[in-house]
């Protein structure tokens, strides 16, 4: 946050230019008028945050520091389980300060920040998941030459390259947010500051920023999508022609952990931002805003865990040597 407020504030007044937003902090209503109802709201956003932590954590060390843990697919679930950190560490502190004290206030940049990592998380994890798809494809459909292609320094590259899409392209956008003039009341009725609301504080035209938003939702977005969809068409494909039952399963069970993940993910994901928000209550929009920022970080690494047999045995020798 150090870093992306001065450059911010250079490209919104400039060496030669005098204009300022109007607007230093925003308020957050957050979840106002529900009562005393916020402090049990409080509690499970608590615990919540801490078992998504504890389990991405857990996540991340056992792929660490487990050696039968070293392969592409494991690698690809410790970025996810990073990228889950980082993303409810983005919205759900924020969002139990906004309980706590029944609104929130944050400066304008801090509100522009958290939306620029919000979205840098978002798009890095339909990046990994269209990499954790091609994995799969490669290992059901195309076994024998998984080994030569997926080394880790491909692994390495194909992470990389997420993370620097993700952070270029939305860092774009951030630019072109921050450029807008803001004039209108300073409130936005949500808990953390997402695109919609945060361009509803302009007084600019904000059509082109649009634009560009939805523009940019395409190669973050939406073609990792297709190309998921298009994977696991070619997987279920493979699978249907194995005759064995036995390897059947055996080969469905090793992309049903990722499956379900993408389907929460997207699910969640679309309910939001793609299906029509016509006549939409806000209550309805922040609950399903809960579903990606706070339910589907701390899904991530249940579904993981129960699904997958390497990792349950890792957790085992690490609790028999701590314990014995």
């Amino acid at each position: 946050m150090t870093l992306i407020q001065p450059l911010l504030h250079w490209l919104k007044v400039g060496p030669e230019s005098n204009t300022t937003s109007e607007i230093s902090s925003v308020i957050l209503l957050g979840f106002s008028n529900i009562g005393s109802f916020r402090w049990i709201l409080f509690i499970h956003f608590l615990v919540i945050y801490c078992g998504t932590i504890c389990g991405n954590l857990l996540i991340i060390t056992l792929v660490s520091t487990s050696q039968n843990l070293h392969s592409p697919m494991y690698f690809f679930i410790s970025q996810l389980s990073t990228c889950d950190i980082m993303l409810t560490t983005d919205i759900v502190p924020n969002a139990l300060y906004c309980l706590l004290e029944e609104v929130g206030i944050m400066c304008f940049t801090c509100c522009l920040a958290q939306h620029y990592f919000f979205s840098v998380a978002l798009c890095f994890e339909c990046l990994l998941l269209a990499v954790m798809s091609l994995d799969r494809y490669l290992a059901i459909c195309s076994p024998l030459r998984y080994t030569s292609i997926m080394k880790m320094e491909f692994c390495r590259y194909l992470v990389f390259m997420s993370w620097s899409l993700s952070l270029l392209l939305v860092w774009v956008l951030t630019v072109s947010i921050y450029l807008l003039d803001f004039c209108r009341p300073n409130v936005i009725d949500h808990f953390f500051c997402d695109l919609s609301p945060l361009l509803h504080l302009s007084c600019s035209d904000t059509s082109i920023v649009q634009q560009e938003a939805t523009l940019l939702t395409v190669p973050l977005v939406f073609l990792p999508f297709i190309f998921i969809t298009y994977t696991y068409i070619c997987i279920i494909s493979s699978i249907l022609r194995i005759r064995s039952l036995t390897q059947r399963q055996k080969a469905f069970s090793t992309c049903s952990s990722h499956l379900t993940v993408v389907s929460i993910f997207y699910g969640t994901l679309s309910s939001t931002y793609v299906l029509p928000t016509n006549g939409q209550i806000v209550k309805v929009s922040k609950s399903l805003s809960l579903l990606y920022t706070v339910g589907t970080p701390l899904l991530n690494p249940i579904i993981y865990s129960l699904r997958n047999k390497d990792i349950k045995q890792a957790f085992t020798k690490i609790i028999d040597k701590l314990f014995l």
